[in-house]
């Protein structure tokens, strides 16, 4: 990870990868969430939801670093997917991103998968 860019304002830090499968609905956030990367993550999750996949899996395998910010984001969607009758799945956390949910509590909210795999087949 270029540490170098941590802070600036380059949305190219982070690619957000979208696809169904089966009765989920796969985000993949690719790089580092936080205050300026943020809406990448926000808009695909909030479409999802209005088009009525609520059944939702972020797949945090390929996510670098995540701030308040991008907690804040999967916190909005979970309230969202919840009150539409779904919820929000998260796989494969990266010790680093798995810190930020351990230290915040935030874990205890969420339904949380060792892998992509577990978290479709359950």
């Amino acid at each position: 990870m270029d540490r170098g860019t941590v802070g600036s304002a380059n949305r190219g830090r982070l690619n957000v990868e979208v696809r169904t499968e089966g009765l989920s609905e796969v985000v993949t956030p690719v790089g580092e969430l936080d205050h300026h990367t943020a809406d990448l993550l926000r808009e695909p999750l909030e479409s999802a939801v209005a088009q009525g996949r609520t059944r939702l899996v972020v797949d945090c395998s390929r996510l670098d670093f995540c701030d308040s910010t991008g907690l804040n984001v999967l916190l909005g969607a979970r309230l969202k997917a919840e009150a539409a009758g779904g919820g929000v799945h998260l796989a494969g956390m990266q010790p680093v991103v798995a810190r930020v949910f351990e230290i915040t509590g935030a874990e205890a909210v969420f339904t949380v998968h060792a892998s992509l795999a577990d978290a479709l087949s359950g």
